[in-house]
């Protein structure tokens, strides 16, 4: 064989491995995956792995909750009342804190290789129905303070399309865990996710965490463990009656709530709380009876529970006594790390160029790839 037929054959064949290693790699992911939720739990970040074989499939590597400082819960409560200069500078602010909260896992973690920052932000407001959302620390910053490309903002996009901007995270109980009938988070907000007629429909049904924290920090309490206080407390009937009469149960889906529906609609109700524990179990009663009536089907039915609310043992007591599903519990690092794991997964689809949001459940004028790309 002559010098030219072997480097053509040199070349063929790296041409080759290379090609294989490429769509390997494009079909192989490791990100993180960042959430901070209307709760103020804390930012949760997950390094996870995702591959694209016949389905995907994903592996939580490590995963971990980033608690709020006190000074930083107060801040991000109160920014929903600044005015935009403030709030322009409030952005700044945060997009270096949740840098230095990232660096500092990547640092622990010892993590060397990450394809992407896979990044919600945090939710200041939320008004799809005046064309406005708003989650801060999405700005070019954060990938070059990361010196990591960065996938982020994944509303804006939506609501300028018509939807709701949320939820987001059905596209990913579609494609990772099509095994259940409903996906059930109980984070701030109660939202579910279910395949219809061969169509992904999701909505918030009802505020969790956002009201039942609120309550316990009457108490000088960041939550109610296990919902003991509730149990002990007693129902408010008329308190109840009124809840349940809220019109936003009456709406159709899509549909979503935000901090701002808590503030107008629920919290004036508590304003004026003789007995915390009493609050505390008429709002878990209310909530359980709402999500409840969203879960139909039989024994059969198998309903998987994430959130910080699946710890909420008299919450879930209450949603099962009023529903025949079965109801799932999985691992704590599931439980935990969902949002995370399918912001990581939103992030990934968009750097394929694939659909991440579907109209059906967002009400956008169509399925779309959203998110914006920073480059470090």
């Amino acid at each position: 064989m002559n010098f030219r037929a072997q480097r053509y054959r040199f070349t063929y064949t790296f041409s080759i491995k290379k090609l294989i290693f490429t769509l390997m790699n494009e079909n192989n992911y490791n990100v993180l995956g960042i959430m901070s939720g209307t709760s103020l739990d804390g930012i949760d970040i997950a390094l996870l792995n995702f591959q694209k074989n016949e389905t995907w499939d994903y592996k939580i590597l490590t995963a971990e909750t980033i608690p709020y400082p006190e000074e930083w819960q107060k801040k991000l409560s109160e920014a929903l009342f600044y005015n935009d200069l403030r709030l322009h500078n409030f952005n700044e602010e945060y997009t270096s804190y949740l840098a230095e909260v990232i660096h500092g896992f990547i640092q622990k973690h010892e993590i060397k290789d990450i394809d992407s920052v896979c990044s919600h932000g945090h939710t200041i407001k939320h008004e799809p129905e005046n064309g406005f959302t708003l989650q801060i620390g999405n700005l070019p910053k954060l990938a070059k303070m990361l010196g990591h490309k960065v996938v982020c903002d994944f509303r804006v996009q939506d609501v300028d399309l018509g939807g709701q901007g949320a939820p987001l995270v059905p596209i990913g109980d579609e494609l990772l865990f099509s095994e259940y009938d409903y996906c059930l988070n109980l984070g701030g907000f109660a939202n579910i996710s279910t395949n219809r007629n061969g169509t992904r429909i999701a909505y918030d049904i009802c505020a969790v965490n956002t009201v039942l924290n609120f309550l316990a920090n009457k108490l000088n309490l960041a939550y109610d463990r296990d919902g003991e206080i509730a149990a002990s407390g007693k129902i408010e009937q008329g308190l109840l009656e009124k809840l349940n009469s809220l019109p936003y149960y009456q709406q159709n889906p899509p549909k979503s709530l935000g901090i701002e529906w808590v503030n107008s609609n629920i919290l004036p109700f508590f304003e004026d709380t003789a007995s915390v524990a009493s609050a505390l179990r008429t709002y878990t009663v209310h909530a359980g009876t709402q999500i409840a009536k969203e879960l139909k089907g039989d024994e059969t039915t198998k309903v998987l529970v994430t959130g910080g609310g699946a710890f909420n043992g008299y919450l879930i007591r209450e949603i099962a006594e009023r529903t025949k599903v079965e109801v799932v519990i999985p691992s704590a690092d599931l439980v935990n790390f969902k949002e995370a794991l399918i912001f990581g997964f939103l992030g990934v689809l968009k750097l394929r160029g694939e659909v991440n949001v579907l109209s059906s459940v967002t009400g956008a004028s169509k399925d779309h790839s959203s998110g914006v790309i920073f480059e470090p």
